[in-house]
Order: structure tokens, then sequence, then C-alpha cells
């Protein structure tokens, strides 16, 4: 009775059937048992699947393993604020094309996608969309006449070790590995009754006061995004500003590595987190970050939760332009690159062997060396200077020339313009 009641008020939270939904150990389960089912389910019809490039990495994970199994892939491409358009999932639709992916809203940037369109795109070419609605959930229903949905109760203050897994009516689907009569056989193993019941009963708690929460959230993060720009030099802030979430707002900071910035912040009593290019377990760019264009370095991700204090918001934006000085101060200590002549009118910055912001941070030190109309190659073997450096020209107002091969890694080829 418990766990039917659950679902009852999870589908009425989602807009969907109750014998539609079915509860999963995790929203991670949730999106590989949904995409899995999904293209089992049409394998007569082909093996290509659509995602988009900023997709959450669960879906990612899922579609690299059917890339693996033979199954083909498209991946479509965002505009600099991190939007997909219906038009990117036309052109990517094929006749074997099993399945479309699509997060209602990006997780790192906040920006809401266009999910009614691309939905009616897919209905109209008869492949259904699995909507990856995670970070959207708990603010309200997904719009629009999607197939599969997916989504996780922590994201909307739930407990951990939930998710959820919506599959319409009349949608082929196949669930995959072995399956036992739990869950129409969609989610084996016995439920977790009180997580679920917990997780039920939190997202119609949040839902009953999203409006008006997301209304003062939403003026809390513009203001952080109106200040921000103003009180932090050489910053960039990220995402849609109009189509995006209530309670998350993105930037990032010229020369500034991303975990320093993160630690400064955190001995100051705020806890955020970093989509920075510079992480200490990977090194390499946010994917988000990398297909929108933006910086990537001294990328920080503010998430406001509900019931996030006004006072809290105030005290974050007098740290931080402090916090950010410090960081840079602390990355320019090292001596300049090595410069040397390349021609009457080029300079080589030598950056090989240093992570990023430190090619950045040479380059802007250099730039003023090079006569209007000259050039920079800044040698570099950090994956991240591929994304920093034409983003650096851009805030900058300088040329980015493109890349040309190098001996040891790349040179990254800037022309002066002012």
């Amino acid at each position: 009775m418990l766990l039917d009641a659950a679902r009852e008020a999870a589908a009425e939270a989602v807009g969907c059937r109750a014998d539609e939904l079915v509860f999963t150990a995790s929203g991670t389960r949730a999106v590989h048992s949904g995409v899995a089912g999904a293209l089992a389910g049409r394998r007569r019809v082909g093996r290509h699947l659509i995602v988009s490039a900023v997709e959450h990495s669960s879906v990612l994970h899922a579609a690299e393993v059917h890339e693996a199994d033979g199954g083909a892939v498209s991946r479509v491409a965002v505009d600099r604020v991190g939007a997909v358009t219906a038009e990117g999932y036309a052109a990517a639709l094929r006749s074997d094309t099993a399945l479309a992916c699509l997060q209602s809203a990006n997780h790192e940037v906040g920006t809401v996608q266009p999910v009614t369109e691309v939905a009616e795109v897919c209905r109209a070419a008869g492949v259904p969309l699995l909507v990856d609605a995670a970070q959207s959930l708990g603010w309200g229903p997904v719009d629009g006449d999607w197939s599969l949905l997916a989504a996780s109760a922590h994201k909307w203050g739930g407990p951990s070790g939930v998710g959820l897994l919506v599959v319409r009516k009349g949608v082929r689907f196949a669930a995959q590995g072995p399956v036992d009569e739990r869950e129409s056989g969609r989610a084996a193993g016995f439920e977790n009754i009180p997580a679920i019941v917990a997780a039920a009963a939190s997202l119609r708690a949040v839902r009953a006061e999203a409006a008006e929460e997301a209304a003062r959230l939403r003026e809390l993060t513009e203001r952080i995004r109106a200040r921000v720009a103003g009180a932090v030099p050489d910053v960039e802030v990220v995402g849609d500003p109009g189509r995006r979430l209530p309670g998350i707002v993105t930037f990032s900071c010229l020369y500034v590595d991303g975990e320093a910035l993160l630690h400064e912040l955190d001995r100051a009593g705020f806890s955020v987190s970093s989509g920075s290019s510079c992480t200490s377990s990977t090194l390499t760019p946010s994917h988000v970050l990398k297909a929108m264009g933006v910086l990537s370095e001294g990328n920080v991700r503010v998430s406001l939760p509900m019931g996030a204090a006004q006072e809290d918001v105030e005290r974050f934006l007098q740290v931080l332009p402090g916090a950010v000085a410090g960081v840079r101060e602390k990355l320019g200590a090292p001596s300049p690159a090595p410069v040397t002549p390349a021609g009457a009118d080029a300079l080589v910055v030598d950056s090989l062997g240093k992570r990023c912001p430190i090619p950045v941070i040479e380059l802007a030190k250099v730039i003023g060396d090079v006569p209007v109309g000259g050039t920079v190659r800044v040698l570099s073997d950090d994956e991240a200077a591929r994304l920093d450096i034409p983003a650096w020209c851009e805030m900058r107002g300088q040329e980015y020339v493109g890349e040309e091969p190098a001996d040891r890694g790349v040179a990254y080829v800037v022309r002066r313009l002012a």
C-alpha cells in the first residue's frame, strides 16, 4: 500500500500514469535502464542513438557502452549558452535512429533545454525521446510529448538511492539483464520502501513551494550574475541568462585555478563546485564547458538550495573578489615563460609542461609586447589550452588564428588586434 501510494504521488508530480512509473536504485540506474531498454526494444528499427554534447555523464556513459557494442551515436552540438536546437536534432535523425536523449536542464550551467520542440521533431519521425529530468523535476513537470523520463530523488532534496523511470504506454521497451517480477520487470531487486516513500513525500513537499521559491532564488542568482561580473575583473558568467534553473549560477575567472579557488571559498565557509579544466583528479576540461566553447579555467558553480538565505549570498559576494585576487596573486608568482623572437612580428611562448591557467597567464603577460597585427605562438601540451586560449581571445578582443603542429604539444596562434 505504501509503495502504491508513493508511485501515485510521484506519477502525479511527473504528469504520467502510475503504471508507467517504476522506482530504481538511483537516477543513474534509471538512465542506464531507460537507454538500454529503449534501444533493445527498437533494435529492429536500427542501432542509432542521439544525445546532446552536454548530457550528464550517466547518459554519455550509456552512449559509450552502446557504441562499444557496435551501435552508432550522434552528438548534437550546443551554442555558447549550452542550449541545443530542434533543428540540430532534426539534422541528426536517421532512418535507423532508435532513440534520442535530451536533458531537461543542464546540471553545470543551469540552461533549460527546448524539450517540447525537440520532442515534436522526434515524435514526427517516430523516434522516442528520453528526458533526463534530474535537475528540473523538483521545480515542475517536464513539458512536451516525451516518451521516457528519468530522475533522481536526491536532486530535489529527497534521499539518495532512489531514482524513477517512466516509460510511456506504447513505447517499445525491453528490459536488459536479469529481471524479476518487481517494478514491472524494469528494476530488479526488492524495493527500498522507506526511501521511496520519503522520495515521493519530499517531491510533493518541494513542489508545493516551488513557484514561490523559484522566484526568490532566481532573484538571488540574478544578483550573483550581475555582481560577480562587476566586482571581479576578467570573469565570464556562463549559461543562458533567461532560460535557466532558478538556483544555479556558473562563472569562470581568467588566470585562476578552479580547485585553488574552491579551497579558498571553503575556508570562508562556502561549499561550491567547479567544472574547471584543472581538477586535481582529471586535469581535463569539463565536457559541458568544452562543448559550449567558453572559458573553463577558474570555474565556479553556485547551487542555491531551497531556503538559501539572502545573507549568505551577500557574504559570498563580499568574500569572492578577495579570494579570486589571492589565487591570482599566487599563480602570478612563477617567472614568466621564456619568450623567443620568431620573426619580425611574432613571439613564441614556451608553456610546455605547465597546466592551466599558466599558459593563458603567460600569454596575457606578453601580448602587449607584440605590435598590433603581430602574432604570438603559445606552445602547450595541456589539453585545456585548446579551450581556454580561444576563450581568452574572445574575452580580451584578440584574434584566435588557430592551431599549428609543433615538435611537442601544440602551437596556439593569437594575433593582437588592439
